[in-house]
Order: C-alpha cells, then structure tokens, then sequence
C-alpha cells in the first residue's frame, strides 16, 4: 500500500522514549557506611546480616541481606566491623541515618552511620580556618512561668461544649481569664502531674502546650487516642486506644511513628522531651473473649516515683519491670509470682527526695562514705489471693535488689485494696473478708509501718463495708466511709446509701490507730483531704437525690505542733474535730481541691448528666465564693504545682517568722480594702461635686434672671408719673325725717 512504512526502523520513537525514559541514579547517595558492627567469621554472616536486617525494620527501614556489603580481612578470615548499605533512595538513606545513628545494638556494640558521599567529602576538607557566623539567641519560653506571680495565685482549665478556657484564681478581685486557647477538635484535656503542660486528645494523636504563650510543645501520634498518663517526673507518657495500630502503606517512619513491628498493639509508650517512641504493648489477651473479657485497669503501667521504672502485671501470672528509657526488662527476666492480682509502687517522700539528693551530691564530688545514710530503694508491694490450702499473702518487696522485706499472710479474703500515704510512711491494705459459711463480708484494715524496723502490721478490725479510704497527705491519720445498709450492693435509682465515716489517728503511745470520732448517719460516699492535711470534705458523689458537702476541721481547738508530735491528752483526743459549714451543689460529679488548700471546686459534668452543669469554688469553710451553671460543661482540674525548691530550713525559718510576712500580706489587704473604699469616696465626691456644681449653675442662673426682672421693673417705675386719685363711693344712704 502506498504511503504506509513497511520497516520498523524507519518508526521514529523518540518522542515516547524521552517521555517515559528511566532515570538510574548513578550516586551514592543512598549508600550508608555502618560503623560498630561486630567482628565475626564467616559462619555467623547469616545470622547477623538477618539481626542487622531485623534492628532496620523496627525503625521503618526496610532492607534485605542481598542490599548490605561486608569487608572482610583475607588474612583473619574475620570481618572489619563495618559495613555498607544500599538503599532504595536517598529518602530511605536519610530516615536510617537519622533512626539508627548512635543506635546501641547490642551490650558492646553502638551503631555509628555516615553518608558514602560524607567521606569522600571529609577528605578533601579546606584546613583554612573559617570563623563561623553568630547565630541570634532566641531565649525560650520558661515552661513554669505561672509560679512567678506576684500574687501567688493558681490556674484552672474549664471545658465547655467546644471551647476551653484557663482562668487565675485568687482574691475576688484577682480572678480573671489568662488564656483562651483556639484547640478545635479534641476529646478532652489533662494537666501534667506538676503541671508543666497540659494536653489535648485529638483523632490524630496527643498534643502538649505550655509556656506563657501556650505554644505547643511537643506531638505523639497515636490515632484515635482515648487514654493518656504521665510519668511523675514528666519524663514519658503513656498512650492508650481501644483500636489496634494500624500503619498503612507510605505512612511516615522514623523514631516518632509507630513501624510494622507495633502493629496489632494498642499501648504506646513515649518521650517526652525527645518525643521518641520508645516502645509499645498490647491490653488484649489472646484468650479474652467477649464472654470472659473484664474491664481494664488503668493505668496499665505503673511507674516508680523516681521514672526509673515502669512495671505492668500479668494477671495470675507475673509483675514484668522496665527499666527507662531503654524499656528493656529489667535483670532480662520477670517476677514470676503465682496467683498475683494487682502491685502499687511505694510513693517518696521529703525525707526521701532529700537522702537521693545527697547521693547524687556525693556522687559527683566522690565524697560518698559508708556512714552515711543512702536513700531508701524503690518499693512496691503485691497480693496474691488464696489458693487450695495456701494462704491470701501480701508482699512488701524492694527493687531493683528483689528482696522480700516484709510478708503477711491472709485468711478468707474476698478480696484486696492497696493504699499507700503519699509521703511513703504508711501502707493499708483494706482486706474484705467472708465468714466460714460466706454469707456475709465483713473489713479488716492491715497497716504497714514503713519506716520501722521489721515493718511491723497494726490491724484494725471493723465490723461494716468500707467503701472509701484516705490517708491524710503528710500525715498519721486517715479517714474511712463505711455501711451496713442493705441496699448497698445493689442501689437502685432514688435510693440513697446510709454511710458513716470515722477518723483514725496513730497514738504514739501504743504504736496502734486509735479511733478519733465517728460520724453517723451520713449521705456520703467520698472523701477529699486538702493537700495540706487537717481540712477535709465530705461528699455526697453521684447521687441523684442527695449532693451534700461537709466541710470538716480536724485541728480546731488543737495546735498543729502538738498534733504532729502526738502530744494530745486523752481528754482532747477526738476534741478538735469540728464542722466548720454545710452546703449543696445539685448533682456534684467531680470534687478537687486546689494545691493550696484554701479553696475547694465542685463540678457537674455533662458527661455524667445534663441537669445544672456547672463548677462552684468553695473556701475551706464551706463559703461558696464563685458559681456558674453552663450548658454542656464538661471539665474543671486545678493546675497543679511543683514542689516547693525550699530547704527544710527555709521552711522552718519561715514558719518561725510568719508572723512578719503576714504583716505584709496584712498590708496589703489593707491597701486593697482601702483602694476599694477610695473608689467609693471618689465616686461620692464625684457626685456631690457634680451636685454642688449644679446647683451652683442654677444659683447663678436663678440670680440672672431675679437681677434682669428687677431691672425691668425698675425702668418702668422711671417712666410712669404717679397721680393719686381719691374716690368717694356711697356705700349706702338713709334718709330720717325728724319731726317736730
């Protein structure tokens, strides 16, 4: 046919070629050379190429053994400890570099990873000295700049339909808003535990703000996120949802996401600072089902009050330690404990914090001596419940030595609750027990003394349930909610659970807790001490009938000297407890003092119910002082505090001359009483000086006028001549005829 090539060489395809041409990448860019790789012969290639290959693909790299060269010395037969990797582009290179610089691969050998293209370039380095330029100083952001102000006062969050606010809280005059964030899109929001930042929940992951600006902080990315808890130092933080990790095809990698390797867990654990993730676990056994499935614990890592240690139990089975922040277990293996149920790490102290400031001091100058007193090892305790013919016991255990210090055992337990003081002095385990035939349970309180020798026990043995414990913070007493009412295991709607609550101090005398005061016949179900100790409410929770406040004094007619030295007589034992005020917030959900102790809030969340939600702000004696019913509120949380950087001494010094620093507070509550009366004379004087001119206006204007009338008539008297003029009128007329 004419017209029409027969020879495919006369085709010009040029045009398609350049379109879909391949471009090889002919550098060496996507080459990393590996340095601390361990020496080895030719028998153990394999299974470290697969180690190497493995320790990649955790950190979302992945590589085959066909991509990595390894040098060999001829001569030794041995390998030279490093190695080459290729990559499959230059991104991949750079997200390895970046993941596994500095990566400890094992006990003796540390990863240390340069670009292929970095040598050749280190080589040929200019020996001229160059002076580098000044980069600007950008001074950041102090995290915990609310504590320097002047007027000492706290912060709190509100959550409110879509909108948070962050509010001071003082004087009534002192209250106002200090932030109003734009968040969008966020499940709820919680303080840090010393209040260094505060966090967001959204679909993506956790967000951290902070500072005085509240820039955000810092990110983690775990979707669909439901459950958050700090580290107590704010070192880590732990992340939790209800949906497996999932990462899809192309998602980010690096030491910040979630790899292939967490798929399928659902329990992150990060760092803070760094914002690394540092490992994850799963909540969900393989044996659940929905049938045998119990609810979660949370949280479902405990941590050491050091972050040394983070510790989850294995119910029935195990307690396994993490050391941080490598997340290794500790001592490469778990407590094996049969039968345990649940642990608490023991809190520390001031006297604790104090004893590991001076090892660490010591430490550092190398002056540490045998005499000296070494801070006291982390503890925790566990319970483990009766099995056949063995005992319940109750295990007091020291780490990281594992040693048992101190074992109680236990008969006809139901089951255990483990409180510990917040200073680390006292452990109560509320044991609830059943009679032989278990028909019916009655408690025992077991209280360990700490910081004794031998740990000795003091049971107190009551005779109702106990529904709610407390110790006093930094203090010898402790509180307990306890009934005998029938409905109490199974309330209905309407009905209000009869309740009393007695007070326990330790009596030095006897080393033993002797009852202090019981308060019969109450509605309450929960117990708030004030962080300072001595105050304490009592709270009706919950309910939807009742929803009273107690607000109690346990020091009214008692020096708190004498108390902390357990000088009380036999006669004032008890004598000081006082109910300083009574009140009512309709359906209260959430009570919570402030860090100060001076003020206590009350909320009702829309989460629990939709009648009256709101927040109230009490004063320690039961004086409402603020409140506000909103719709669709769902949070209020007191920012907390750090604890105070003074010494003991300082303390003590302060405490002796307080009297002198009250004179100035004195002074200026003087100073704002009396700007407050200034405002109120300056506005008296204000209305009588516009009264006085006002009326002097009017004078002036009323002279005005009388002087212009007076002149008027004055004119027209000149003008007019007077003539007077006499009228006879004849009024009347008679006329008499007088006859001769």
């Amino acid at each position: 046919m004419a017209g029409i090539l027969t020879n495919e060489d006369e085709i010009d395809y040029s045009d398609i070629e350049a379109r879909y041409q391949v471009q090889y990448d002919d550098g060496f860019d996507s080459t990393l050379v590996i340095d601390g790789v361990p020496v080895i012969d030719k028998s153990k290639l394999d299974k470290l190429l697969a180690k190497i290959c493995k320790e990649f693909s955790r950190k979302g790299v992945v590589i085959k053994p066909d991509d990595i060269y390894m040098p060999w010395d001829e001569q030794k037969g041995k390998s030279k400890g490093y190695i080459f990797v290729d990559f499959r582009n230059e991104d991949d290179a750079s997200l390895a570099l970046s993941a596994l610089h500095n990566h400890q691969f094992d006990a003796k050998h540390q990863f240390k990873i340069n670009r292929f293209t970095d040598i050749e370039r280190y080589t040929h380095i200019d020996g001229t000295y160059v002076e580098p330029e000044l980069e600007e100083f950008l001074p950041r952001e102090h995290l915990r700049a609310w504590l320097a102000d002047p007027l000492g006062r706290d912060q709190y969050v509100t959550y409110r339909g879509d909108s948070v606010e962050i509010s001071w809280h003082g004087k009534p005059s002192q209250c106002e808003l200090a932030h109003k964030p734009d968040w969008k899109d966020f499940l709820y929001v919680a303080w840090s535990p010393l209040g260094t930042y505060i966090a967001t929940l959204h679909r993506q992951g956790v967000r951290l703000w902070g500072g005085p600006s509240w820039k955000p902080q810092q990110r983690f990315a775990h979707p669909l996120v439901k459950l958050i808890d700090f580290s107590p130092c704010e070192n880590y933080l732990v992340t939790w949802s209800n949906e497996p990790i999932v990462v899809p095809e192309g998602a980010l990698q690096g030491p910040q996401y979630f790899s292939p390797d967490d798929e399928g867990n659902n329990l992150a654990v990060w760092d803070i600072k760094s914002g690394d993730l540092l490992r994850t676990f799963s909540t969900n056994s393989e044996n659940d089902t929905p049938a045998t499935k119990k609810q979660m614990q949370w949280p479902v890592l405990k941590w050491s009050p050091d972050d040394k240690y983070v510790a989850r139990v294995t119910p029935g089975q195990m307690i396994s330690v993490h050391e941080l922040p490598s997340m290794y277990l500790h001592g490469k293996k778990s407590l094996k404990i049969e039968g345990v149920v649940d642990f608490e790490w023991c809190p520390h102290g001031d006297r604790d914090k104090e004893d590991a400031e001076k090892d660490a001091k010591a430490a550092i100058n190398g002056s540490g001596s045998k005499s000296s007193k070494k801070a006291r090892e982390n503890m925790l305790v566990y319970w483990t419940p009766e099995v056949v013919n063995q005992p319940a016991r109750v295990t007091l255990l020291a780490f990281p030595s594992r040693t048992t210090l101190r074992q109680k055992n236990l008969f006809n337990v139901t089951e255990c609750k483990l409180y510990w003081q917040n200073q680390g002095d006292f452990l109560c385990v509320k044991v609830d027990r059943h009679t032989k035939t278990k028909k019916s349970i009655f408690c025992n309180l077991e209280i360990f003394r700490v910081r004794e020798k031998d740990y000795p026990v003091e049971v107190v043995e009551l005779k109702d349930t106990v529904t709610d414990f407390s110790w006093e913070p930094k203090g010898e007493r402790f509180a307990i909610v306890s009934s005998n009412d029938p409905n109490l295991g199974n309330p209905g709607p309407g009905i209000t659970i009869k309740t009393d609550v007695s007070f326990y101090q330790l009596e030095h005398g006897k080393n033993d807790f002797k009852l202090l005061r019981t308060l019969s016949s109450r509605t309450s179900n929960a117990i708030r001490w004030s962080p300072r100790g001595r105050h304490v409410v009592l709270a009706t929770v919950g309910s939807s009938s009742k929803s009273e406040l107690e607000f109690w004094d346990l020091d009214f007619n008692t020096e708190d000297a004498g108390r902390r030295e357990g000088q009380i007589s036999k006669e004032d034992w008890g004598g000081g407890i006082q109910l300083l005020g009574t009140a009512d917030h309709y359906g209260v959900t959430d009570v919570e003092w402030d860090p100060s102790g001076r003020y206590l809030a009350t909320s009702a969340s829309a989460w629990t119910h939709t009648l009256e939600n709101g927040f109230a702000i009490w004063d320690f004696r039961g004086q409402e002082l603020i409140k506000q019913i909103q719709d669709r509120f769902k949070q209020f949380i007191w920012r907390p505090r750090p604890p105070t950087l003074l010494t003991k001494d300082q303390q003590r010094q302060i405490r002796k001359n307080l009297r002198e620093y009250s004179r100035a507070f004195d002074e200026d509550d003087a100073a704002e009483e009396s700007n407050v009366s200034a405002e109120l004379i300056a506005l008296r004087k204000r209305l009588v000086d516009e009264w006085n001119a006002w009326r002097s206006l009017r004078k002036k204007e009323f002279a005005e006028e009388r002087g212009q009338k007076l002149e008027k008539e004055r004119g027209s008297d000149e003008e007019k001549e007077e003539i007077e003029v006499w009228v006879d009128e004849v009024i009347d007329q008679i006329e008499e005829e007088v006859l001769e």
